[in-house]
């Protein structure tokens, strides 16, 4: 009797693993499609009107993504206001010196 149970559970999850992937590999082929379907509706929306067939790309240009992460770093590696004013590290009133051992 536990082999039954024991191959009807095995058998049911297998089942279950195998609709799972059947329904997400059909999601994908319907997401696919459909991103077809737009890309066809646009390329035939611009034939009709005489425009030119854009392909759709990621516009960056490498200098300015370099300067973007040139930009954000700038401000951790800035002086402090303290030092650019002049003045030393002799204001630190939270940190008691020790001998060196």
């Amino acid at each position: 009797m536990n082999d039954i149970v024991a191959g009807a559970i095995r058998w049911t999850l297998r089942l279950v693993v195998v609709a799972a992937g059947v329904v997400f590999f059909l999601s994908l082929l319907a997401a696919a499609a459909v991103l077809a379907l737009v890309w066809g509706v646009r390329a035939l929306w611009a034939r009709l009107t005489g425009r030119p067939v854009m392909p759709w790309a990621m516009r960056m240009s490498p200098r300015q993504g370099w300067s973007t992460v040139h930009r954000s770093t700038a401000r951790w590696t800035a002086p402090r206001p303290a030092a650019r004013a002049g003045q030393g590290s002799t204001d630190v009133t939270d940190v008691v010196a020790r001998e060196i051992r």
